[in-house]
């Protein structure tokens, strides 16, 4: 699993944050994409990595710009994570 985490330009309100949840869903297999305009950011949890510059063209045709983008292994933090040896 892997984290990614995109600076996005453009948001201002709740529907710009549902508006790239659903363009980055439609486009790419992902667990779970959260959106805040008041922190300027995108963060994505999928099974694999996404290509930087196809999550940028996504950003791009839903009229936002994606001026970062990082990732990292992403581990679920749950009760039962810390059971696991």
């Amino acid at each position: 699993m892997v984290k990614i985490t995109l600076g996005i330009e453009g948001m201002a309100c709740g529907m710009c944050e549902a508006h790239i949840n659903e363009a980055v869903r439609n486009a790419f297999r992902v667990k779970k994409v959260t959106s805040s305009h008041a922190k300027k950011q995108t963060v994505i949890i999928a099974e694999e990595d996404i290509l930087e510059q196809e999550l940028k063209n996504v950003i791009a045709k839903a009229g936002y710009e994606a001026v970062s983008v990082s990732s990292e292994p992403y581990e679920k933090k749950g009760l039962l994570s810390a059971f696991r040896g």
